[in-house]
C-alpha cells in the first residue's frame, strides 16, 4: 500500500457506520515514557515503557432521530464500551487494513455558530489492546441466510497472545430476525474441518460485539467468520474485523 490521500476512511462505532457523517478520523497509540536513570546511566535519561493506550476521535456532520445516526448512536454509547474499528483508508473488504478496539466512547460535542453545517465531535479510549488486523465481512453485503466468510491468513496466535474480533450489526430487517456470528480457524484455506475460536452472542438488533481468545497457542493460520441467521425474511448488514495482538 503506497502513499494515500484520504478519501474513504470507514468508522465503525458499535453499531453504527460513521463514514457518512464524518470528514475527520484520527486514531492515536502511546505507551507511557516511566523514568529509570540511576547512577549507572552515565550521564543521560534512562526511561521504560509504562502502560500502552490508544484513542480514536472524529468529527464531521450532525444527524439525529434515527439508530443508525450520529447523535443517536452518541448519546446511547456516551460511558459505554463497545468496539470500535477504523479503516486504513479502504472500502472495508474482506483482507483490507483494520484498526480495531474496545473503547469507552468518553465525550460527545456538537453545534456551531448560525449558518455551520451542524458538526459533532467525539473521542474514544481504548478499554483493550489496539489491534492492526483485516477485514473479514464487508459491511456493505446483506446476509439473509446462514453462511460462512471468506478465509485470510491472519498467521497463527503464539503462546500469550490473542486473537481478537470485533462485530458491528449495522442494520437489521425481518421478523424476529437473529444471528449468531462465530470466529472460525483452519490448517489451510479449504476450511475442510474448521475448528470454532469464538462466538459472539446472538443479536437481534443493532449493536456491536468484541471477543478475545483465552491466550493459549493455536496452531492454525487461516481464519473465517460465520454466522447463524433465522427468523422470517431475516436481513443483516454487518463488518467484522480480526487481528492477532
Amino acid at each position: 500500500m503506497g502513499k494515500t490521500i484520504l478519501t474513504n476512511v470507514r468508522t465503525f462505532a458499535v453499531g453504527v457506520d460513521l463514514t457518512g457523517n464524518s470528514n475527520k478520523i484520527e486514531l492515536s497509540s502511546e505507551v507511557e515514557s516511566k523514568e529509570s536513570t540511576n547512577y549507572a546511566s552515565q550521564g543521560y535519561k534512562e526511561v521504560m515503557g509504562g502502560i500502552a493506550s490508544a484513542e480514536i476521535s472524529g468529527e464531521g456532520q450532525w444527524e439525529a432521530l434515527d439508530p443508525t445516526k450520529v447523535d443517536d448512536a452518541s448519546w446511547s454509547q456516551l460511558g459505554g464500551v463497545g468496539p470500535w474499528s477504523v479503516s486504513a483508508n479502504n472500502g472495508a473488504n474482506v483482507g483490507d487494513l483494520a484498526y480495531f478496539t474496545s473503547a469507552l466512547r468518553a465525550d460527545y460535542k456538537l453545534g456551531d455558530a448560525v449558518g455551520e453545517v451542524a458538526p459533532w465531535t467525539s473521542s474514544a479510549k481504548s478499554a483493550w489492546p489496539l489491534v492492526r488486523g483485516q477485514f473479514a465481512h464487508p459491511p456493505g453485503t446483506a446476509r439473509t441466510a446462514t453462511g460462512t466468510g471468506t478465509g485470510i491468513n491472519l498467521g497463527a496466535v503464539a503462546v500469550n497472545k490473542r486473537m481478537y474480533a470485533a462485530l458491528h450489526v449495522l442494520s437489521v430487517a425481518g421478523t424476529t430476525p437473529s444471528i449468531t456470528a462465530r470466529v472460525e480457524s483452519s490448517v489451510d484455506n479449504t476450511f475442510a474441518s474448521p475448528t470454532t475460536r469464538l462466538t459472539f452472542a446472538a443479536a437481534t438488533a443493532v449493536g456491536g460485539q468484541i471477543l478475545r481468545t483465552a491466550g493459549t497457542a493455536i496452531t492454525d493460520p487461516w481464519w473465517r467468520v460465520a454466522w447463524t441467521i433465522s427468523g422470517t425474511t431475516p436481513s443483516f448488514l454487518f463488518a467484522a474485523t480480526l487481528g492477532v495482538q
